[in-house]
């Protein structure tokens, strides 16, 4: 076995950390300082970390995920990676790890013998390669793209090279079936992903957005999950949809609105606490406006696109959660455990939600959904009803990143902060 291969964790913010190894290595367990899967956006350690020098900057072990290897298909030679989780020496999970987290999560359906099933709609744009922030050259026209053309069949076709590589790239990396759509605003795309099994559905989220971003380097673009790169323009969200199997592979909100309501009101309940979730960086918080499709309140409704989380209309087997909150710069697997683990919580606790919102949520009186800015958001992750969901450590070391993250981008003008930002998300 010759050539190169990339084992790697992710961290808070949703970004591979690892290490580029002969592919002989592959399967075996490395050595990685716990604190990797702690650093900021921009790649630096947490001052005052516990994890840093009052550890002594110790080592934790990584160790493969029953994933399985995928090939990195825009990087030349085409590398192996290997997705991995971090472990105590005595070789129990280190819960700062998000994958562990969304884990937990999943262990708490498992005990009542079920099984969440999850997809994602995952919206991004193409923008200028060149370091000017400006939507990308139609690769058959040659001119820039300059206005919006939602679910325009001949702006698909216009890039179909772009796609037809990412198509052929994700079924070699054994992700799902995918669908396509031009979205609202110039040079933004959705990518649909079918559902399956909640933690291999984060895998997918995961690994299509390092696709994406890959292949659109390689065809002179910028691919960005950055929510909202152009102050104009409609933001960038990543819809969740959820639904829960019972042993015999029953959907468990299918005819009990009792059991769904309980979910929703757990969703609803969360919100404000998940805020830096679902909102992880200072731009994430310009997605939120009224009358965009982004959510601004605590809203549920049934069939409507103006609510936060959203009962979409279909037979009664298919009946799920949208969880619309998220912008597509959120990590997956912090995001599955948060709506999850809200969906978890007002079922064990037998919540009730308010009323469906029938109409438009915008002119609704109902309470804050996601804060309000990031220092609140920040802030909220103190609430005492995250550690229903997350382990301490875990919402310590994020309020650690967050708080560092924020004194850094304070200091960086908002266009130099959005553009370093779309070329990190």
């Amino acid at each position: 076995m010759t050539g190169s291969a990339r084992i790697a964790a992710v961290d808070l913010n949703g970004q591979l950390r690892g290490k580029r190894v002969p592919k002989a290595k592959l399967g075996s367990a490395i050595q990685l300082p716990f604190s990797v899967l702690n650093v900021d956006i921009f790649g630096t350690d947490i001052e005052g970390s516990p994890l840093v020098f009052e550890s002594g900057d110790a080592d934790g072990t990584l160790r493969p995920t029953d994933r399985g290897t995928v090939p990195l298909t825009w990087v030349p030679g085409t590398p192996d990676l290997e997705l991995s989780m971090m472990y105590l020496p005595d070789g129990s999970p280190f819960m700062g790890d998000p994958r562990h987290a969304l884990v937990s999560v999943l262990d708490r359906y498992a005990a009542r013998g079920w099984a969440p099933v999850c997809a994602v709609e995952l919206e991004f744009f193409l923008v200028e390669t060149d370091g000017a922030l400006a939507a990308p050259i139609n690769p058959t026209t040659g001119r820039r793209i300059k206005h919006t053309d939602i679910l325009s069949i001949r702006e698909l076709d216009q890039f179909a090279a772009f796609f037809d590589e990412v198509e052929e790239s994700a079924k070699a990396m054994g992700l799902p079936e995918h669908i396509v759509t031009c979205e609202a605003a110039v040079g933004q795309f959705e990518v649909t992903l079918a559902h399956g099994p909640a933690l291999r559905a984060a895998d997918d989220t995961l690994l299509m957005r390092e696709l994406i971003k890959g292949t659109a380097l390689k065809h002179g673009m910028t691919a960005t999950f950055l929510p909202k790169p152009f102050p104009k323009e409609s933001g960038s969200g990543l819809h969740m949809h959820a639904s829960v199997l019972d042993a015999s592979g029953t959907n468990v909100f299918q005819g009990d609105s009792t059991l769904l309501k309980s979910a929703v009101a757990g969703c609803l309940r969360s919100m404000s606490a998940c805020s830096a979730i679902f909102a992880p960086f200072a731009p994430s918080y310009l997605r939120f406006v009224d009358g965009a499709h982004a959510p601004t309140s605590a809203t549920w409704g049934y069939d409507n696109r103006t609510v936060a989380v959203r009962i979409p209309a279909g037979p009664p087997a298919a009946t799920r959660i949208e969880h619309r909150t998220a912008g597509g710069d959120v990590n997956p697997y912090l995001h599955f455990a948060a709506v999850l683990g809200g969906m978890m919580m007002g079922i064990e606790d037998g919540l009730t939600p308010p009323a469906a919102i029938d109409g438009n949520a915008y002119d609704s009186a109902a309470p804050e959904g996601v804060a309000s800015d990031w220092t609140k958001a920040i802030d909220n992750l103190g609430d005492p009803l995250l550690e229903r969901i997350f382990d301490p450590l875990l919402i310590d070391n994020l309020q650690r990143t967050k708080r560092q993250e924020l004194a850094k981008m304070a200091q960086i003008p908002q266009s130099e902060l959005t553009a370093m930002l779309v070329e990190m998300l």
